[in-house]
């Protein structure tokens, strides 16, 4: 199932629409936002103290043989929530498992959890890959039940009849020229109401309008993940946010 949806993706994205009259760049950055987090250790940051560390000033979390995530596990920020917001990172990561940053989220503490730092809700998918649809950028449902919600490269709305998409934003070929393989890469989320956008190295690559009252998430937490199964290491750096309003 996974190879043939892989090699139909770009037949489906030759036949939509290029919303080239939108505006596709990420806005210049204002003097509003808010580093959270200070290049010198995690405070205002909650997790695993064995997976996660701050090294050489920026945050690493990593996995090893020895060193397990019992299910997947996060840095939570303490600090403040994401209900309308921009958020901008730089990451990088290795290739043997994947990450992401976790959005408009909820803390799971009730029932049996698996660890202490279990999420759910929106996340933005984090990637050491080039090759769509297995990229840094779609709109995952952590915990929840509709899987990839948006893929890169789509604008689409989720309605009471499921998913719609509307028109590509990016094809294959262009991401793999935008994305900074084994290197630094940078993401911008801007969430405003049900409408979120997310921009991978200053580019438009997901446009996605939640319109499923009962499933859509308005507000919530911010968190980094860590993949549970094979050994991985992700890096994040200059994390700064602002409230829309």
């Amino acid at each position: 199932m996974r190879t043939v949806f892989a090699a139909t993706l770009p037949l489906l994205f030759a036949a939509l629409p290029l919303f080239a009259d939108q505006p596709t760049t990420l806005p210049a950055e204002s003097g509003e936002m808010t580093s959270i987090f200070n290049g010198k250790d995690l405070t205002g940051w909650d997790g695993d103290p064995r997976l996660w560390s701050v090294k050489d000033g920026v945050i690493h979390g990593e996995t090893t043989a020895e060193n397990v995530a019992n299910g997947n596990t996060f840095l939570i920020w303490q600090d403040g929530k994401t209900k309308d917001f921009e958020l901008r990172l730089s990451f990088r990561c290795n290739a043997t498992n994947n990450s992401g940053v976790q959005y408009r989220s909820r803390h799971i503490t009730d029932g049996k959890p698996r660890n202490p730092w279990v999420m759910r809700g929106y996340q933005h998918e984090i990637r050491n890959e080039e090759n769509l649809p297995n990229v840094s950028g779609f709109i995952y449902d952590e915990g929840g039940k509709r899987g990839r919600i948006c893929l890169v490269g789509e604008k689409a709305t989720w309605g009471k009849d499921g998913k719609k998409v509307e028109g590509k934003l990016i094809d294959a070929a262009e991401y793999k020229e935008l994305f900074n393989v084994g290197e630094w890469n940078e993401v911008a989320i801007i969430a405003k109401g049900n409408h979120l956008r997310h921009y991978m190295n200053g580019r438009l690559v997901l446009d996605f309008t939640d319109a499923t009252p009962e499933l859509a998430l308005l507000d919530g937490m911010l968190a980094l993940q860590l993949h549970a199964g094979k050994p991985m290491w992700v890096e994040f750096k200059d994390i700064r946010i602002r409230e829309i309003k």
